[in-house]
């Protein structure tokens, strides 16, 4: 399988000494781009020593930082996840249109490095989530930058861009047994047997609907996270 041309790996990683103080909670712009610019979300009861769980969350195609947000917001606060959602610079992420990473892992990295320098994050709690071409974008990130995100969330994905792989992360994979948009078929049910094949553990999860998120399906992926229980411990 051919890479896609550009570079997939990020280099921003979590910190131990925070550059800058911790800007309150809730919904917040970055400020890092004028248009299309990343939200941040912090859980109100997040203290500036505390270091908890991390999860970009990408939006589908035509979306934007706050329909990738919206994800798992509602669950946030029940899990203590920070969340930081990007924007696509198109209609969709880089990788997904021509085949090339570039402008959505620039903007990306930026967005870790700030979030990183600002947040206490634990570096064995991140990981990435997406819906839809988000999804896919996910499992290319994801599974490229393994020993950054040690848990990947595909809700609905189409496909995994090919390119280069570090480590091994577990993998949560939805999807509907009505999706006209992205028929299983040809998609998870394609996707997940070939991770499987490749070492990744893999939980799958379909449900009966069509393309979505269903709020049940949301909440079994933030659990399957683990990262909300008393001495947790990755597993990878």
């Amino acid at each position: 399988m051919m890479e896609t041309i550009g570079k997939a790996s990020l280099t921003a990683r979590p910190c131990n000494r925070l550059a800058r103080p911790l800007h309150g909670t809730g919904v917040q712009p970055l400020a890092l781009k004028p248009v299309r610019d990343s939200l941040l979300y912090v859980p109100p009861e997040l203290g500036p020593h505390d270091r908890t769980g991390f999860l970009v969350t990408l939006h589908g195609a035509g979306g934007d930082a706050a329909r990738g947000l919206s994800l798992l917001l509602p669950l946030a606060d029940r899990y203590r996840l920070v969340l930081l959602a990007p924007a696509s610079r198109g209609s969709t992420w880089d990788a997904l249109r021509p085949g090339h990473y570039g402008p959505d892992v620039t903007v990306l990295n930026h967005a870790l490095d700030h979030v990183f320098g600002t947040v206490p994050i634990d570096p064995e709690r991140v990981g990435i989530a997406g819906f839809s071409d988000g999804a896919s974008y996910a499992l290319g990130l994801g599974l490229a930058n393994g020993d950054l995100f040690r848990r990947i969330i595909a809700f609905s994905p189409g496909f995994i861009p090919p390119g280069s792989r570090s480590g091994k992360p577990a993998v949560f994979i939805s999807h509907g047994d009505h999706d006209d948009v992205l028929a299983i078929a040809s998609t998870s049910r394609r996707i997940v047997p070939a991770l499987q094949r490749d070492g990744y553990q893999v939980s799958y999860r379909e449900f009966h609907g069509p393309h979505t998120v269903p709020p049940e399906i949301a909440v079994e992926a933030a659990g399957w996270l683990g990262w909300n229980l008393p001495g947790h411990v990755d597993s990878r």
